[in-house]
């Protein structure tokens, strides 16, 4: 009788041994793009540091010299924040535009990739 169950017994072990592999696969996948996402967007906070760093000696630096020509600091100041004013009006008018087909994309790229195959153990 024990011969009559045993192929269903194998089946029943090969079935649970592909959904192991399957359970791993998907924890790799995720494992992946989460890391992925979690390094491009501390990359990305890294630059926007930067940036905003970046700006803002250019913004005092460019008050100080207007504010030199003009010869005031304070009528400088207000034409490099009238500067910044309007670049932020312009960034906000097409913020859709440039960032959003990017990101779309990105993501698509990061969780969709299918290029790349994942092994099924973690340490190899």
């Amino acid at each position: 009788m024990s011969d009559f169950t045993k192929p269903i017994e194998d089946i029943a072990s090969e079935l649970k041994d592909y959904v192991d592999v399957r359970v791993d696969d998907i924890r790799l996948r995720a494992v992946r793009g989460l890391t992925i996402t979690v390094s491009k967007l501390l990359s990305l906070i890294l630059i926007l540091g930067v940036t905003t760093s970046l700006l803002l000696a250019l913004s005092f630096g460019l008050t100080l010299l207007l504010g030199s020509w003009i010869g005031s600091y304070g009528g400088a100041a207000m034409i490099v924040a009238g500067l910044l004013a309007v670049i932020l009006v312009i960034l906000f008018i097409v913020k859709d535009k440039p960032f959003r087909g990017t990101f779309v994309k990105l993501f698509i790229k990061l969780f969709f990739d299918e290029k790349e195959e994942l092994p099924v153990d973690p340490e190899s």
